[in-house]
């Protein structure tokens, strides 16, 4: 039996009048449609933001070619999946022009020193999420915030207001998305001041898994696979050194997102000194929840989301990632690399901490350990009934086809079938 709840879950009452009305609005023209007109979209950010500068576009105009025909052809988004994606488009815009005035300002963001980061590596659903938030909770390290990542350039009312007002939008957003769709917060707990992963960074430069998990956009993820994206790291490391110069944060940085996987060699070269932690979790279960938590995101923006597509696209992506990170791995010392595994980390997460802290020559400190147990204790606490249920059936993948395509990977990290993608 199924356990995908029906897509009609996913739309509320008050929601579906909300969308009539702005259609309503959009027809009579007393509203700007929320439409993926380029021009319209970067002529709203310039009036808003008095700006017009927006720093180097080539590859940005690359990615947008990809993107926009994806959005409009791919993607069969309703009328919320429209305002979202248009909304996002707007913020990028709008932040790039904020950024590169920044830049033009104050010369002297480029000129930090970031501190070499600890990245986490691993596939979605690996426990990279719980091992970034672990670590980060140590007073040593640092990490971005879920509004930091959402919003990653200071609005011009960041440097007046006593709360950063990107912390109230990142807040509204989150509430707005999870009342759509109960189940996100399930899937994936988090909070406008939670530890999170960096992707709002790279879709600076419209890459990155934040735009592929939300979306079907198949001729977009493909093209992000194969073109160079250097130029999107570099953006991103810039991004670190203006949430350095803004916040006087200069503690070493740990990050993550399962995109690093497949551009794990252009991470390295902008990271040499960089330290990874690899994850690892039976690929049947990543599999499984990776195909889960797309389709919950997907089910917000679209009414005709099928889930056997859902469950091939994620298990190619699942595929080409760890292909990409083990074809990569042998060229990263031995010391500057630990591989954990999602069952170690589930039965005894502070020995899995001291082994990763002892492989780099880190001080594990007493407040660290008393923050780190703070956390799981809250974290307990605040999501004691999450149940993030899935099943490969649900998106038309059997359990032998996919033991088969990942058995060398399963035999290479001694990685046991688990029960919960049954």
């Amino acid at each position: 039996m199924s356990i995908l709840p029906p897509a009609t879950e996913f739309r509320p009452f008050p929601l579906q009048g909300l969308m009539r009305g702005l259609e309503h609005l959009w027809a009579r023209g007393l509203q700007p449609p929320a439409d993926l007109s380029w021009e319209r979209i970067v002529a709203r950010a310039v009036r808003e933001t008095g700006l017009e500068d927006l720093g180097d576009t080539r590859f940005f105009d690359q990615q947008r070619e990809v993107l926009l025909p994806a959005l409009v052809h791919e993607a069969r988004l309703n009328t919320l999946g429209k305002v979202i994606a248009h909304g996002s488009l707007l913020k990028i815009v709008k932040e790039r022009l904020w950024a590169e005035d920044l830049f033009r300002r104050h010369p002297e963001i480029d000129s930090e020193e970031l501190a070499p980061p600890i990245v986490i590596v691993g596939p979605m659903r690996s426990g990279t999420t719980r091992l970034q938030r672990l670590m980060a909770a140590d007073p040593a390290f640092s990490a971005f915030r879920l509004y930091e990542s959402a919003c990653p350039v200071p609005w011009p009312r960041s440097f007046t207001q006593v709360e950063d007002p990107r912390i109230a939008r990142t807040r509204l957003a989150l509430r707005f998305i999870n009342w759509v769709n109960p189940a996100n917060a399930e899937v994936h707990p988090t909070g406008p001041l939670e530890f999170d992963e960096e992707l709002g960074l790279l879709e600076h430069s419209l890459t990155g898994a934040l735009i592929e998990a939300q979306r079907r956009v198949p001729s977009f993820a493909r093209h992000c696979e194969t073109v160079d994206q250097r130029p999107a790291y570099a953006r991103m490391k810039r991004l670190m050194k203006l949430r350095q110069w803004f916040t006087g944060d200069r503690r070493p940085l740990i990050l993550k997102t399962p995109q690093y996987m497949q551009d794990l060699d252009v991470l390295l070269a902008e990271f040499p000194a960089a330290r990874f932690v690899f994850t690892h979790r039976d690929p049947v279960t990543v599999v499984a929840s990776s195909a889960s938590l797309a389709w919950n995101q997907m089910v917000v923006q679209s009414d005709a989301v099928d889930p056997h597509w859902v469950g091939r696209e994620w298990l190619w992506k699942t595929a080409h990632r760890i292909e990409r990170t083990l074809a990569v791995r042998p060229s990263i010392p031995p010391e500057q690399a630990i591989d954990v595994d999602f069952g170690e980390v589930n039965r005894n997460w502070e020995g899995a901490i001291h082994r990763i802290y002892h492989h780099f020559g880190l001080e594990l400190t007493p407040a660290a350990r008393r923050a780190m147990r703070a956390y799981v204790k809250r974290a307990a606490a605040e999501h004691p009934f999450a149940s993030h249920r899935y099943r490969l059936e649900d998106f038309g993948l059997d359990r032998g086809e996919v033991q088969a395509r990942f058995a060398t990977y399963r035999a290479d990290f001694g990685l046991e079938p688990a029960l919960e993608a049954a």
